[in-house]
């Protein structure tokens, strides 16, 4: 039996089950309250831990494109020598190797990081806040019936 269908069937006062029928509102708007506030605490746990796992899949994309820029700079470092060696036409091609690769390398890493970045709102926070606007809502209903 889910949360929300055990406070539907049943409150507890001071301790005790009794049936909806017997409850006062007052009671009933109590029970409410706590239950909203439990809510309230679960909704936050969520939301912490979706955070949470945004933010280490967006971590992991920043280091990525760190990672590339970096690896661009050191292509750079090599591509300029790669100019000076050029001049001495036989050495030339081992430079030129490592600073494609090097390019290579870094434009694979930024472009896995920027595909793990992503800044969206955390959707099973939102998804979850709608059904609870929808049942305290029925449960404001019943209440004032």
């Amino acid at each position: 039996m889910s949360f929300y269908s055990e406070i539907e069937l049943q409150s507890t006062v001071n301790g005790k089950a009794q049936s909806s029928a017997r409850i006062s509102s007052g009671e009933l708007a109590a029970e409410a309250v706590k239950s909203a506030q439990r809510l309230v605490s679960l909704e936050l746990a969520l939301l912490k831990q979706e955070l949470l796992e945004m933010l280490m899949a967006n971590l992991i994309g920043a280091a990525c494109i760190a990672a590339a820029g970096l690896l661009a700079i050191l292509a750079l470092l090599v591509a300029v020598p790669v100019i000076v060696v050029f001049l001495v036409p036989w050495h030339w091609q081992a430079a030129a190797v490592w600073a494609i690769a090097y390019m290579l390398v870094g434009g694979g890493l930024g472009l896995y990081g920027r595909s793990r970045i992503s800044l969206r709102l955390p959707a099973k926070t939102l998804d979850s806040l709608k059904e609870n606007k929808e049942w305290v809502l029925r449960q404001i209903r019943s209440t004032s019936r």
